[in-house]
């Protein structure tokens, strides 16, 4: 909404004054920390200017879509940046990750998910690594519900390879990878070294596509928290990216394989 309201040259105050409500709530809407009703969003796109119904109608749904989340229950105990990656996760259509170091979160084990908290500097007390673990963990239900979004995953081996709580937690990490990926919305495909270098190699990238694509939405990772990127411009180049690497990658049945081999010798 407020890519709308910046492209129709709009302040806050006329916008406000559209609606009939303080100011201070349009910028409120826009970031997701009030709601908005259906009703409001087609009279806002309307004054935009907006002739995408079908961007109008996505907007519109996720308005009155808009109940809490299981994230919530968070709300106070991780920062915001962790609820919103869970609420991005739970509202897409379909999900491409590419990993070089870490595995995805979706796909670790909660032994992995221990490991790497425990690994942060500075250090977490054992309460925050159990809250973080929980969080994580409570995040693959997106994947167990009737209607999982489609999941493509490219985990470079230098990921599989790392022996994240020794070898036995990563033995059963990569056996979980196995059994995760038999099913019908995960393909697995793996980059292994010999393929040498790709594009994106040092960036960990989630790219969750929505209803349409203006709401499609990229995921970095980085050491101070996610960055959320939304323009077309950078869209389309993560989408480049990933494509680029796949094609670097094992297929499916090939990639189940190299990741069968690297748990047999842990």
């Amino acid at each position: 909404m407020r890519k709308l309201r910046v492209a129709a040259g709009m302040t806050t105050e006329r916008a406000a004054a559209l609606l009939n409500v303080p100011r201070t709530n349009v910028p409120n809407m826009e970031s997701g920390r009030s709601g908005i009703s259906a009703e409001r969003v087609r009279t806002l796109a309307a004054n935009y200017g907006c002739t995408d119904q079908a961007l109008v109608e996505a907007l519109a749904a996720l308005a009155t879509g808009r109940e809490k989340g299981w994230w919530e229950a968070y709300r106070g105990q991780l920062r915001d940046g962790f609820l919103d990656i869970a609420e991005m996760e739970w509202h897409a259509t379909c999900l491409r990750i590419a990993v070089t170091v870490h595995l995805p979160g979706l796909l670790q084990t909660e032994d992995h998910a221990r490991a790497v908290f425990a690994a942060v500097i500075p250090r977490l007390s054992s309460d925050d690594i159990d809250v973080r673990v929980a969080h994580r963990i409570d995040r693959h239900q997106v994947l167990n519900r009737p209607d999982p979004p489609m999941l493509d995953v490219i985990v470079h081996e230098a990921a599989l390879r790392m022996e994240f709580g020794g070898p036995a937690v990563a033995r059963r990490q990569l056996e979980h990878l196995l059994r995760i990926s038999d099913g019908g919305n995960v393909n697995l495909r793996v980059i292994p070294f010999k393929a040498g270098g790709f594009p994106g190699a040092g960036q960990s990238v989630v790219y969750a596509g929505a209803a349409v694509p203006r709401l499609d939405t990229v995921e970095l990772d980085s050491t101070h928290g996610p960055e959320f990127i939304g323009d077309e411009g950078q869209l389309a180049k993560y989408r480049a990216q990933l494509d680029a690497a796949q094609q670097l990658a094992l297929a499916p049945p090939a990639s189940r394989d190299f990741v069968q081999a690297l748990a047999h010798h842990l």
